[in-house]
């Protein structure tokens, strides 16, 4: 799946990875009707490259993790966290 960011910038995820995201796995799943479930191309135009760059990784970490417990925190710049947790709220 190609997620792409509002300055342009594409990121090509695992598409497990990607429908961590809500508002991704609904863009993905068939039965919508979205035009991103026959592209597999998701603009986030609401997100730009340096934060949606920091939710694949995310995306992927999450994957990672998800049975595992004690799971490390994440590696967040403080300067990006209120466009993270803007993000976040968007991609639910």
């Amino acid at each position: 799946v190609t997620l792409v960011s509002s300055d342009g910038f594409e990121f090509v995820v695992q598409r497990s990875a990607a429908r961590i995201a809500g508002a991704i796995n609904r863009m993905l799943d068939p039965k919508n009707n979205f035009s991103e479930a026959l592209t597999n191309r998701c603009e986030l135009r609401e997100i730009n490259g340096v934060v949606l760059e920091k939710v694949c990784e995310y995306l992927y970490y999450n994957e990672k993790h998800k049975d595992a417990r004690d799971v490390p925190d994440m590696d967040i710049p403080p300067e990006l966290c209120l466009e993270l947790l803007m993000a976040a709220d968007y991609l639910n």
